[in-house]
């Protein structure tokens, strides 16, 4: 009774690791889609949250007077970068031409790279945050930035961290 209570559980352990092994070694990739005005991606975005969107340089100044995180704003936007593996994370053009981070909440939902130089809105949260040195390579990594550009990265950085529940393509 024992060998077979040791080979059922054997068996169970053998199954489950070659279905580990088989979903591990899926491909994944970023939606396909046009990234089309109206297209959403995500929760729906609110009327109002179209209308009343903030740039990223106002958002950035009201981080910076209240100094926590900021929920429920809307924000708009150029995409410039998008996750080249699965598109769970994009970047924002800002006012001064730097880049402003975004990821999708619970990693609920990903977008297309198709998305990459369209307007956009965002709702979600917001705050500044140091970013690691590993985090930076591993986003650069994502991006298929040069080498050495991964390599140049030495130190710390803070930025804007925006989390989105949606994000409407405007134009």
């Amino acid at each position: 009774m024992k060998f077979r209570t040791i080979l059922f559980a054997v068996s169970v352990s053998v199954s489950s690791l070659a279905f580990a092994q088989e979903t591990f070694n899926k491909k994944v990739s970023p939606p396909e889609g046009k990234a089309l005005i109206g297209d959403t991606y995500g929760a729906s975005i609110a009327t109002s949250s179209l209308s009343d969107a903030i740039s990223v340089g106002k958002l950035n100044k009201k981080l910076k007077k209240e100094n926590k995180k900021i929920e429920n704003v809307a924000i708009k936007g150029k995409v410039t970068d998008v996750c080249e593996k699965k598109g769970c994370w994009l970047t924002i053009q800002t006012e001064d031409n730097s880049q402003f981070f975004v990821k999708m909440k619970d990693y609920a939902f990903f977008v297309p790279t198709a998305l990459k130089g369209k307007n956009v809105v965002l709702d979600g949260s917001a705050e500044r945050k140091i970013i690691s040195i590993d985090e930076q390579k591993h986003y650069a990594e994502d991006a298929k930035k040069p080498q050495s550009e991964i390599d140049a990265i030495n130190q710390p950085k803070e930025e804007i961290r925006f989390v989105a529940n949606g994000i409407q393509v405007v134009n």
